[in-house]
């Protein structure tokens, strides 16, 4: 349910006059240093798509090459004044620009007929021909092919194709989903060859029915979920049934003759939930029925049978992705049962679809497969099976901490890799021939943030630990396919990117690739955010956040704070724990309140007891720590006023600040909440069931959840709440706001409320963000906003 809440970078906005505001006369203890002009237009510089676009340098995304040597990659890099493509080879340690900026530029203003400016080239991506020289883009509504060594362009009316083929790994076949079943074609061009026939809705091959807002706005291509064996004899593709869940609902009230969409959508004490399975599709060659062109068929379909049944299922996407093994005689899949309280890691023979349990793990509370970067836990599973299939490397928290362990091809353990108070995150590559592996972990670095990640190689054995990104500071890592270099950026909440390419064999510097200029950032005031640790409400443990303080701060003045919640339990509050340039938390700091986002206990990159803190009682959502946190603060910045607490978030953040003001009135007196998963009884099961338990109801009719539900607290309500929910949202259902309105309308208690018609889940949009800051400002800084206040998200 983690939303960001800053939208893509792009082009700041331009200047208009700011709105100067006056404290009300009779608001008690104005400050000196709130006793002033508050100026949106300063904050609303703050936003992320306005300070994205002033930093330099700052992001690297790696695009491998197809052809020549697989470790060269081409990135797009912000100069600052526009864009450049560039081609590294780590090999030789070269980056250069990938093709002439100036005589592209002009080949495209020939094509086209119009003008082109060289580092603002009106594409971010493309693909390549028929060989290294040739590329292929959309661009102002019309398909280029550009000659990229003799500098010359064709174009034409129609668009590359968007169709989200997977190519064979011999290169001759692409398949894909159509109308509920699985097709292939030749790469080369030809006619479809449709593989299965019995797909249909609700059960299909490759993906679900589009979501409600997907059939609203037009679905488009969706790429489909299936992995060729390396040997292109077999197809692995999901399917799974939907066919008599319960649906969700929807109306669209915006058109004169509203619409009404559903979609499958199992809730908690539902009996009957979407059951995922892989079936295993055997190719073999054809008689063409046409032409000349080459043809295959499906000489079987598996349907592949796990025990026990599943709940989740995933058969790519271990790290590295050792799901087939490479002459393809075998598959794993990793799988959760409901509640993710086990996981099991099976093998399939794909000729037959026979399937056998090779090990797993269990739990009183919830299972992972890893914690990933980003603040994330979970997604992609850290588990390797061997080409042999004698080792398997699995992640596990068994001793209370995230680590790595080796077993045999039969479940039996070898030995421990890792151990130790610190954990690991995820595996990034496994050299086989040198039984090495390399993870991110974090912890381990004696007095550095716990939270930073860092890469470690170690043997199979669990001998030589090396750590090979020496930097106090967080590294995200991408691996080159051949595993001999990766990809690092690495930053700090204070301390902007640098982004430089090592060997993968001791983490030398090969090459420095990128350092992020902020100076136009500092330019217009910028200061970074101040991390800091406080005792959580135990008085024991120690906790990290990030402290957003405003600009010109006055120490014997008073300002009131903000905290900023995302409760979890999959992530926290603070999320990355990188470079933070810009964003609404920034924004809040210029109008003069003091911001803060805190990781509270339940939240990961710890030890399993620190994550799982307040499993089966959703209704903490870490708000006592928040509590403690802040009153530690106000101790060492006496400029705090606790007085004036107000708290606001989205999705579970929605939730976690009601939360926080209706059983807590006597400490935050202000809340905005976003569509907030108000009572979990109406939130999916995948999440919902993991994190408070499979429901149970008791002879008196209660369950397990409802405790844990807002509306059971809603005539506590004393402060002033803000409720923002889409009606469209096809993630948070908008029922819980209005089952919380309900409740606060009986409890007779006053409210604000905006309804936001024909909106997902999101809520980004400059509105939203505006009236939040209007609360805000009203009711914690005492001051009139300015009236209908717009805020421009620039275009382009």
């Amino acid at each position: 349910m983690r939303y960001p809440d800053s939208a893509p970078c792009a082009p700041a906005a331009p200047a208009r006059a700011f709105a100067a505001l006056a404290l009300f006369a009779g608001v008690t203890g104005p400050s000196p240093a709130l006793a002033q002009t508050i100026d949106y237009s300063r904050a609303e510089r703050f936003l992320t798509w306005n300070t994205e676009r002033l930093i330099a340098g700052a992001e690297v995304a790696p695009n491998w090459m197809k052809t020549g040597d697989p470790d060269r990659f081409w990135y797009r890099n912000n100069t600052g004044s526009g864009y450049e493509f560039v081609l590294v080879n780590p090999a030789t340690g070269s980056r250069e620009p990938l093709f002439d900026h100036y005589r592209l530029a002009g080949a495209m203003s020939l094509a086209n007929d119009t003008s082109y400016v060289p580092d603002k080239l009106p594409f971010s991506t493309f693909r390549f021909g028929d060989s290294e020289d040739e590329i292929e883009f959309a661009a102002n509504s019309r398909r280029f092919t550009c000659d990229i060594a003799r500098y010359a362009c064709m174009v034409g009316d129609t668009l590359p194709s968007r169709v989200p083929y997977v190519e064979s790994p011999d290169g001759r076949w692409e398949a894909f989903s159509h109308e509920h079943n699985l097709y292939v074609r030749p790469s080369g061009g030809g006619d479809s060859i449709q593989l299965t026939t019995d797909g249909e809705k609700y059960h299909a091959y490759g993906h679900n029915e589009p979501s409600p807002n997907q059939l609203r706005q037009g679905p488009g291509p969706r790429a489909p979920t299936l992995s060729w064996s390396p040997d292109s004899r077999y197809i692995a593709v999901s399917r799974e049934d939907e066919r008599d869940v319960e649906h969700m609902h929807y109306i669209s009230y915006t058109p004169q003759r509203p619409r009404h969409f559903s979609q499958p959508y199992a809730l908690p004490g539902d009996s009957v939930i979407p059951l995922p399975t892989v079936h295993i599709v055997a190719l073999e060659e054809a008689e063409p029925t046409s032409g000349d062109g080459p043809a295959l068929r499906a000489a079987a379909n598996h349907r592949v049978e796990v025990a026990p049944t599943p709940h989740q299922l995933s058969f790519a996407g271990s790290a590295p992705d050792s799901a087939w093994s490479a002459d393809g005689s075998r598959l794993h899949v990793n799988y959760f049962t409901r509640g993710s309280q086990r996981v099991f890691l099976a093998e399939i023979d794909p000729a037959t679809g026979t399937s056998r349990v090779i090990l797993g793990d269990s739990t009183q509370t919830f299972v992972s497969l890893g914690h990933r970067g980003g603040g994330s836990s979970g997604g992609t599973p850290s588990w390797h099976v061997s080409e042999s299939g004698d080792d398997v490397i699995w992640w596990s928290e068994r001793d209370g901490w995230g680590h790595l362990y080796r077993f045999d091809g039969e479940g039996n353990l070898k030995n421990r890799i890792t151990s130790g108070p610190w954990v690991v995150g995820e595996v990034l590559h496994v050299d086989e021939a040198r039984e090495r592996i390399h993870f991110v972990a974090r912890g381990r670095e004696a007095g550095r943030n716990p939270y930073h990640a860092h890469l470690y190689r170690v043997g199979f054995d669990g001998s030589n630990l090396t750590l090979l990104t020496p930097e106090d500071a967080n590294h995200e890592i991408v691996f080159s396919p051949s595993g001999g270099y990766f990809v690092d950026t690495y930053s700090r909440v204070d301390e902007a990117p640098v982004t430089v390419v090592r060997s993968a064999v001791d983490g030398r510097v090969v090459r420095e690739l990128e350092r992020a200029d902020i100076s136009r950032l500092e330019e217009v005031g910028f200061a970074p955010a101040e991390v800091f640790s406080a005792k959580a409400r135990d008085g024991i443990t120690d906790l990290y956040g990030v402290l957003y303080l405003p600009p010109d701060l006055d120490e014997n003045a008073s300002y009131p704070i903000i905290s900023h919640i995302y409760p979890g339990p999959q992530v926290g509050s603070v999320g990355a724990w990188e470079f933070k340039g810009g964003g609404e938390d920034f924004a809040l700091a210029q109008m003069g309140f003091v911001v803060v986002q805190i990781d509270h206990l339940g939240t990961p990159h710890r030890s399993k007891a620190f994550h799982d803190s307040y499993y089966g009682n959703f209704i903490d959502n870490g708000i006592p720590d928040h509590i403690a946190v802040i009153k530690q603060l106000a101790a060492r910045y006496p400029f705090i006023d606790l007085d004036r607490v107000g708290i606001y978030g989205h999705s579970g953040g929605g939730f976690a600040s009601t939360d926080a003001i209706l059983r807590y009135p006597e400490f935050f007196k202000v809340a905005v909440s976003g569509a907030g998963n108000h009572d979990n009884r109406s939130y999916h099961i995948y999440w919902a069931e993991k994190y408070q338990g499979v429901m149970r109801t008791d002879s008196a009719g209660s369950d397990n959840f409802e405790a844990s539900a807002n509306k059971t607290y809603a005539a506590n309500l004393e402060g002033k709440l803000l409720l923002m929910h889409g009606d469209m949202d096809d993630n948070v259902h908008p029922a819980m706001t209005v089952q919380v309105i309900d409740e606060l309308i009986k409890a007779n208690r006053d409210f604000d409320l905006i309804w936001a018609p024909d909106r997902a889940h999101g809520l980004n949009e400059p509105y939203f963000i505006r009236r939040r800051w209007d609360y805000f400002v009203r009711h914690l800084l005492g001051a009139e906003p300015p009236s209908q206040y717009e805020i421009v998200r620039p275009v382009g």
